[in-house]
């Protein structure tokens, strides 16, 4: 059976890097003019000459941004289940080497923590755990979609790679979207951050997405942890792995996301600094290249940056977020993933997304664009 695996074999790293620092000025200029872009002009767009365009860059992405989304952003809140992983990751605070206490949310704990989301007016849920089968397994996320079903409009999930049977058990419990991140697509500098667990099997993540499209999954989120490698080339890969899905997987529809590394337990120091001029562009990039393509920001990101990519092409924002399991209400000091930057509340959020002139939505946004009510 066909998979991404069969694509990515074709392209070498070093090759594209190359290919990224050969780009000119006028190549930059010459797929900004066009009307259809392919990934070739993506390429150009993450290029360092591109930097040079970066202002026509972002007002086209903030017109494309407009005309697709109009002047709406998308709220949504992270709900923490699980800290208990299986994985030695060398970035992440839930990595199986860290001697910390580790926490799973009870049936009770679950509930409390959805009532404070409710609180707050939030709607979409995004459902985040650990790697550790055993404990937090299929049988566990369909138990916690069960009870949180009739309290959000929408569930997403960011768990462990499952198998397309599993993804098929979910979808029929009500989950809507499966973020999984490749972290990198470096096939060498991916072993070294993975050392131990399933995560350190490269071609079973890379083929997930696969399995997430075949399950007819509604959305499926993509990214790159920035930091761990060039950002560009890793960038690349990902819009590679992406383009390949929208035509494999046509019905599901798609998002990206840029987590770049923040300070959490024993995490290592980013191999590669991004800057915020850097992410800026990359945004600009996929928006050009991409006008269907929803792009999530969370508060890994400052205040300024959030304040300003409102409206420079974010779609969906995360906001008021607690990374911990039982952040919000019932075991706040618990082992966290990473720290949060932006920590204002959701209702702050809020406040500043109107004031840059736009729109808060906490419900599903497909059903607002179609006409229909909000399931």
């Amino acid at each position: 059976m066909k998979s991404f695996k069969d694509v990515f074999e074709n392209y070498q790293w070093d090759e594209v890097k190359d290919k990224l620092e050969k780009v000119s000025l006028s190549d930059v200029r010459y797929s900004l003019q066009k009307k259809n872009k392919t990934l070739d002009d993506f390429l150009n767009f993450l290029s360092p000459a591109a930097s040079q365009e970066l202002e026509l860059m972002a007002g086209m992405t903030q017109r494309l941004t407009q005309k697709r989304f109009g002047k709406i952003i998308q709220l949504y809140a992270p709900l923490y289940l699980s800290n208990e992983c299986q994985n030695i990751c060398t970035y992440c605070g839930f990595s199986l080497d860290n001697n910390l206490k580790r926490k799973t949310l009870s049936d009770i704990e679950l509930m409390i923590e959805a009532s404070v989301l409710k609180s707050m007016g939030v709607n979409h849920v995004l459902l985040v755990s650990g790697e550790a089968g055993k404990i937090v397994g299929v049988p566990y996320f369909q138990n916690a979609v069960r009870r949180l079903k009739p309290y959000f409009s929408n569930i997403s999930i960011e768990v462990q790679p499952l198998l397309e049977d599993e993804y098929r058990l979910l979808h029929e419990e009500g989950v809507h979207s499966v973020l999984v991140y490749q972290e990198t697509y470096h096939q060498e500098v991916y072993r070294q951050y993975h050392p131990k667990g399933k995560k350190s099997n490269f071609h079973f993540r890379l083929e997930t997405p696969d399995r997430i499209g075949r399950a007819e999954i509604h959305k499926i989120g993509l990214g790159v942890l920035l930091g761990l490698e060039d950002w560009r080339v890793d960038s690349f890969f990902n819009a590679l792995h992406i383009d390949y899905l929208q035509k494999q997987y046509w019905k599901s529809k798609f998002s990206v996301s840029f987590p770049r590394l923040r300070p959490a337990e024993g995490i290592i120091e980013p191999n590669f600094i991004m800057e915020d001029k850097d992410l800026l562009q990359l945004i600009c990039a996929y928006r050009i290249w991409n006008e269907d393509l929803e792009i999530s920001i969370s508060t890994r990101e400052n205040e300024v940056f959030r304040n300003n990519i409102v409206t420079l092409g974010a779609t969906t924002m995360s906001a008021g977020s607690k990374t911990n399991p039982g952040g919000y209400s019932v075991d706040k000091d618990s082992l966290e993933q990473f720290e949060t930057s932006d920590e204002r509340s959701m209702e702050e959020i809020k406040n500043m997304i109107r004031k840059a002139g736009y729109d808060p939505v906490m419900k599903d946004w497909d059903s607002v664009y179609s006409g229909f009510k909000s399931h």
